[in-house]
């Protein structure tokens, strides 16, 4: 992904964005060459997001907490200082709460597409989410 040349940037991912990307650990790695800051936001549980990230060991220097995403926003770009605030999201929604916090919005695909990360299938997301047992009645 071009930065523009400089990696004096905020990245925040929206969870169901970064449940769309087929190897979270590898796109937090290589972000943080052309970042400043890397994390996760969203309106779920606290343990929902701690859970997912422990699985793909992504190390996030920042999540939403018990805060909502709108919120959380607000904070980090308070707490982080830098020239960009980027929100990577999924939807219109995302979109909606990238411009009411002055973030710049990019789509999950549009970001795939800059860096070359590779997107999961829609049926891997959701295995992945609610795995299946063969063993349960």
């Amino acid at each position: 992904m071009d930065s523009g040349g400089s990696s004096d940037m905020t990245l925040a991912f929206e969870l169901e964005a970064l449940k769309a990307l087929a190897d979270p650990n590898s796109v937090f790695n290589g972000a943080r060459q052309w970042t400043e800051y890397v994390g996760v936001v969203s309106e779920k549980p606290t343990y929902v997001v701690t859970n997912f990230t422990r699985k793909h060991r992504v190390r996030q220097d920042f999540f939403s907490g018990p805060r909502g995403v709108e919120e959380s926003l607000e904070n980090i770009k308070g707490q982080f200082d830098t020239d960009r605030h980027v929100f990577v999201g999924i939807d219109d929604d995302d979109v909606a709460v990238a411009e009411a916090t002055d973030w710049e919005f990019l789509h999950v695909e549009d970001a795939a597409e800059a860096a070359g990360w590779t997107l999961t299938s829609p049926d891997e997301g959701e295995v992945a989410e609610e795995p299946s047992r063969d063993d349960w009645p």
